[in-house]
């Protein structure tokens, strides 16, 4: 016996997802009752009550010929575990591999994932005061998070420990950067700073300190030393952790 017509093919598919053979053609999200569709669902019940890919949809406005834009986001954070701090390593060229995701997508999400960040960073309190290398790994989280690059900073503090600045001094490649100790000083000289904390953090996600950062901690550390410009730490960032070299006694 034969199938009928309508199921006796394979239906089109978007990323190798099958559609169910029963999509009407209005498969849009217009198409849905008014409390389900994101826009009027945030306005009824509130902001929380949606989803990452509802409120990834709204970001996106339209979906595909084949698939809603709920469902093109939902394409997209599967792609990414669910995992939000892995949607805002992509970058817009990353985004754009996905299917019904042009460039004017790709740039608002990435947008709407800074304001995110930025927002964050805001929170931080203007003046803190370091206790411990946790303290130090909130002051620099807003500027080291998602970044897939290596970048060097210094945390420069006050005779009491509070936080007078936060400064970049270089940024390079996945694999490395190169830190210069005239700049590290300069900066923490001319802010007639007290101390002086030393950060970089590892895209790669390895906490450990390679034989290039224990010898590069210790010149710094002896160099702050002549000038009295004591290290207090030295801290390897990534986005799950971190590494002190205060905390295991390598300072």
């Amino acid at each position: 016996m034969q199938p009928p017509d309508h199921l006796s093919e394979k239906q089109p598919t978007e990323e190798g997802v099958p559609l169910p053979y029963e999509t009407p053609a209005s498969f849009g999200i217009k198409s849905w009752a008014e409390e389900d569709r994101p826009r009027e669902k945030l306005m009824q019940k509130g902001r929380a009550a949606l989803s990452d890919a509802e409120l990834m949809a709204i970001l996106l406005g339209s979906g595909t010929a084949k698939l809603s834009a709920v469902d093109v986001a939902k394409l997209i954070l599967k792609a990414v575990n669910n995992d939000l701090n892995a949607l805002a390593r992509l970058s817009i060229k990353e985004l754009m591999r996905h299917k019904g995701i042009g460039e004017a997508k790709a740039i608002t999400i990435v947008a709407a994932l800074e304001l995110g960040r930025r927002r964050k960073e805001a929170d931080a309190p203007a003046r803190t005061t370091i206790t411990n290398s946790r303290d130090i790994y909130r002051v620099v989280q807003p500027h080291l998070q998602d970044l897939p690059h290596e970048e060097f900073w210094v945390v420069l503090l006050n005779r009491a420990n509070v936080v007078m600045r936060t400064v970049s001094v270089s940024r390079g490649g996945v694999a490395g950067t190169v830190a210069d100790p005239k700049l590290i000083f300069k900066e923490a000289l001319e802010q007639l700073a007290s101390s002086v904390i030393l950060v970089h953090n590892h895209p790669s996600g390895n906490r450990n300190p390679s034989a290039a950062d224990i010898a590069l901690t210790r010149k710094l550390k002896e160099a702050g030393q002549f000038l009295d410009l004591p290290i207090l730490d030295h801290l390897i960032y990534t986005d799950t952790g971190y590494f002190s070299f205060s905390d295991e006694g390598m300072l």
